[in-house]
């Protein structure tokens, strides 16, 4: 890291619209990036990380939400006074930006190499024959196989770890000097997420930019960060090193996020009820092979091979392992929205896989889910209190009396009764879940299936919902399959672990033994690429105030 400022955001502040529950969505903040550092941004959902961000590139939603002060400071000029067509020019060749959701960045009917030729185009640089060969060493570059392959190909036949990857090409592809990357790899499985933690670093190092990297993931931070600023409703709060930061945090609110971080350290826990609440014997699920396009044999999915498990009364059983490997097909065919091809699902000693829909309907009320998006699980056009009562009512329930119980599950999850007259688009992501769980709950169920329930959540907020679902089973006695690819969470609440990959269970167990002591490479490999391993946080010796 060099001495030398390539930007510098002076006195900046941002307003929002008269009805938002705020003023400004970032006020008076300053700081400068400097050469060859990754400067990191911290802060949960609203503190106004991508709002700063997005005022550098141009891209704040005007004349709603605007720049009212301040200036952004990059090659001798303030990008808050230069016209479009300028800040065109500096927008992807001067200042790269990666996004955090691929799939919504990227135009999926166009191919790869389409899309980074419009990049080329745009900006007037090289001749067809040399932004060809250009785009080929550009996915090289980012270490994607068959580059020529991957270059033809559409967005939605790449996983989430290869559409990432071309996302950081085209950010690259101008070489800018400044490369603003907005929680790149929240939503990556952690090997996936080692993987472009450390090709953003290599990639910053070799070219020497400074990179403002945004997230809420404080492990991302110990794993890649020179600086960190913490952000708290508009402003910054705490400014400085990783390590002052990260070890020695000054202010209430960085303490707060930091000590909410779940660590890897799995604890033994008590031994459960032997008491098997649900067993899954040999369970198989395939995905295509009937037919593909224009009648040709279609690829064949193995999503779960002879699959074998327990859950017992009382306990939580994990599901780990990357995207594609399974553990969602297991949860969705325990529920039966998915149906499995084979094997046994024995409830309450009912192999509830040979039910029809009909037979399936009175215990389907038993196993409730969490679904992983709580913005998309929640219908926008009903109220909180129709939302939750729907399902008893379907079963039978007086809806006086179930409006009664939700309201009694609302206060249960930490929300105030009159929710229930509100629309879902009035609540925050981590309210929205607690009415996910509250919805779940009103079915009284023995097992609550949990899918990644926690993964788009902040840090506090996170680690609310994680401790809200631990108090609510061991207050209701309640088994529950917890889904996730989050080695941290899985270690903070799981009693005993199943590590999936490629449709099997490779590795099962107690958690503390699973962790402590690996028998799979697959779970080694996990457990190392876990980003910020090596960082166990400050000992505070101070209680904790907001």
């Amino acid at each position: 890291m060099s001495n030398e400022t390539i930007l510098k955001i002076d006195n900046l502040s941002v307003s929002l619209p008269s009805r938002a529950d705020r003023a400004f969505a970032v006020e008076e903040v300053s700081f400068e990036l400097y050469a060859g550092e990754i400067l990191c941004i911290v802060g949960e959902s609203g503190s106004g990380k991508s709002m700063a961000s997005n005022a550098v590139m141009g891209l704040l939603p005007k004349p709603h939400v605007r720049p009212v002060n301040g200036r952004i400071m990059f090659e001798n000029q303030d990008l808050l006074t230069v016209s479009d067509a300028e800040m065109q020019k500096i927008r992807g060749g001067r200042i790269g930006m990666i996004f955090q959701e691929p799939m919504t960045a990227l135009n999926p009917v166009m191919k790869v190499e389409d899309q980074l030729d419009e990049v080329f185009v745009s900006h007037g640089k090289y001749s067809r024959a040399e932004r060809k060969q250009r785009i080929i060493e550009m996915l090289r570059d980012v270490g994607l196989p068959d580059p020529e392959i991957i270059g033809r190909s559409y967005p939605f036949a790449l996983s989430g770890g290869q559409r990432q990857r071309v996302m950081i090409a085209m950010a690259l592809a101008l070489e800018p000097s400044v490369l603003i990357a907005d929680e790149p790899t929240t939503a990556l499985d952690v090997t996936t997420q080692a993987q472009i933690l450390g090709l953003v670093k290599d990639l910053q190092e070799k070219r020497g930019m400074g990179v403002i990297f945004i997230t809420h993931d404080f492990g991302v931070v110990a794993e890649i960060a020179d600086r960190v600023i913490v952000m708290q409703t508009g402003r910054i709060v705490e400014q400085g090193s990783a390590e002052q930061v990260l070890n020695s945090p000054k202010h209430p609110y960085t303490q707060k996020l930091i000590a909410a971080v779940p660590h890897l350290e799995a604890v033994h826990k008590s031994a459960k009820e032997p008491t098997p609440v649900i067993s899954v014997k040999n369970l198989q699920k395939t995905y295509g092979g009937n037919s593909g396009f224009f009648g040709g044999k279609g690829r064949v999915v193995h999503a779960t091979r002879d699959v074998n498990f327990e859950i017992y009364k009382g306990e939580t059983l994990g599901l780990v392992g990357e995207s594609g490997s399974g553990k969602s097909t297991v949860g969705r065919c325990l529920i039966r929205l998915h149906d499995a091809d084979s094997g046994q699902i024995l409830f309450d000693g009912k192999d509830i896989n040979s039910l029809t829909l009909k037979e399936m309907m009175p215990v389907r009320r038993h196993i409730q889910m969490i679904f992983q998006d709580p913005y998309a699980s929640l219908n926008p056009r009903r109220k909180i209190g129709d939302i939750i009562v729907e399902g008893p009512v379907i079963h039978g329930a007086v809806k006086s009396e179930a409006m009664k119980k939700a309201g009694e599950l609302l206060e249960l999850v930490g929300l105030d009764p009159s929710a229930l007259k509100r629309y879902p688009h009035e609540f925050s992501g981590g309210q929205r879940q607690r009415i996910g769980i509250a919805r779940a709950l009103a079915m009284d169920p023995k097992l609550l299936i949990a899918d990644e329930a926690v993964s788009a959540l902040d840090v506090s907020v996170q680690a609310q919902v994680l401790e809200l679902l631990d108090e609510i089973k061991e207050r209701l006695h309640l088994s529950m399959l917890f889904v996730t690819h989050d080695l941290r969470v899985a270690a903070k609440i799981c009693d005993r672990i199943a590590v999936m990959r490629l449709g099997e269970i490779v590795e099962y167990g107690e958690t503390s033994k699973v962790f402590n002591n690996p028998q799979h490479p697959y779970t080694r490999a996990l457990l190392d690429a876990v980003p910020g391993k090596a960082w166990e946080g400050p000992q505070l010796e101070e209680p904790i105030s907001a």
